[in-house]
């Protein structure tokens, strides 16, 4: 099968201000995308209550409707800051709320949990990649137990407490050594920790584009007899901040890693380099879906002050720029794949069905 197209749904706007998940679901749908991680924050919006009892109509109805918009829901995320707590009594409260986010995750009628590396204070997590792995062996344990079994795909954040590269990412993989537990790559959270430096003045690492070059070489040799463990994958690129993410930054918040402030504010989709875009992800995208023979679902899982504005607008216009980003990216790495993308002509935006290669001309209808 062919890579498919997806997004994350708040990267579509977020729901406090003011943007339902069923207009996000109708935009992505008219713009092609074919896939929706489910954010737990839209979810609950959904429900209009935090109440635990109230998610499970909410998440039928949200299956429902993604039904009804051509949509396959690609996960439910994020399940965060659970491996390595130093409070068990904490742990044992986690693994309640993860059978809670199992039973949701079959009600929408996805197989996959996704769970983010713990960005928690180091006086609330252990560094004991032991214990780590006891735990998310035992997430994994839970899932086995439900038929269809329920995947979790394990992502280092860049700005992780102390998994924040993909080479410790995949070393726990191994190491919980569950056929249901995976690895979740994205591009930003490689780059962002091996190239870009937000807080410097040049906005990378020293060496970094040689580094890059040898961790794709290290991610192919590792992982490519082992593709089947990559549940799914997300691309996006990041803005080259003008002035280094330090105190005094508009974006600077002295409780956040420099990382995590430029994540919430400045991932861009592909190939937006009319936007700061810097990032060498089409190294990275490469590595993953031609070297190592990847062929599943690419989410779009964006970060952006953009998501926070309040006009209706932003939803389509966000939609619009996910699905240019996903024709670039076939573009560029000359990939076959069987979808609809909208093309503009007059102002208007019509579906048409894609069932080859793009060329530029393509693309720039976009």
């Amino acid at each position: 099968m062919p890579c498919r197209p997806g997004i994350s749904s708040m990267s579509l706007g977020r729901c406090y201000s003011g943007h339902p998940l069923s207009h996000k679901l109708a935009m992505a749908s008219k713009y092609g995308l074919q896939g929706i991680e489910i954010f737990y924050e839209d979810l609950t919006d959904q429900a209009k209550s935090q109440k635990p009892t109230n998610l499970f109509p909410a998440a039928r109805y949200v299956r429902s409707l993604c039904s009804s918009l051509n949509l396959e829901i690609i996960c439910l995320q994020p399940f965060m800051h659970y491996e390595g707590l130093l409070d068990r009594a904490r742990h044992n409260e986690r693994i309640e709320e993860v059978k809670l986010w199992i039973e949701i995750a079959k009600v929408l009628g996805t197989d996959t949990i996704q769970v983010p590396s713990s960005f928690l204070s180091k006086n609330q997590i252990s560094p004991d990649t032991n214990l780590m792995v006891s735990d998310l062996r035992e997430l994994a344990d839970l899932g086995l137990q439900h038929t269809p079994t329920i995947k979790f795909a394990y992502e280092s954040l860049c700005w992780g407490t102390y998994v924040d590269k993909w080479e410790q990412c995949w070393s726990i993989v191994t190491l919980v050594d569950r056929p249901n537990f995976g690895i979740c790559l994205d591009s930003f959270n490689i780059l962002g920790r091996i190239y870009a430096d937000p807080a410097s003045p040049s906005g990378v690492n020293p060496n970094a584009t040689q580094e890059v070059k040898d961790s794709m070489k290290r991610l192919t040799q590792q992982l490519k007899s082992h593709k089947d463990k990559i549940f799914f994958i997300q691309i996006v690129d990041a803005e080259r901040l003008q002035e280094p993410l330090v105190q005094g930054h508009r974006f600077y918040k002295e409780e956040q890693p420099a990382r995590m402030s430029w994540s919430r504010n400045c991932r861009l989709f592909y190939g937006e380099r009319d936007q700061g875009g810097y990032l060498p992800v089409r190294e990275v995208a490469e590595a993953i879906i031609k070297d190592i023979g990847y062929d599943g679902w690419v989410s779009m899982e964006l970060f952006n002050r953009a998501m926070e504005r309040t006009d209706e607008g932003v939803v389509e216009e966000l939609a619009s720029r996910a699905a240019k980003g996903w024709g670039r990216l076939v573009a560029d790495l000359d990939l076959e794949v069987a979808v609809s993308l909208p093309v503009k002509r007059a102002g208007n935006v019509e579906k048409v069905g894609v069932q080859q290669n793009f060329d530029a001309v393509e693309v720039a209808r976009l």
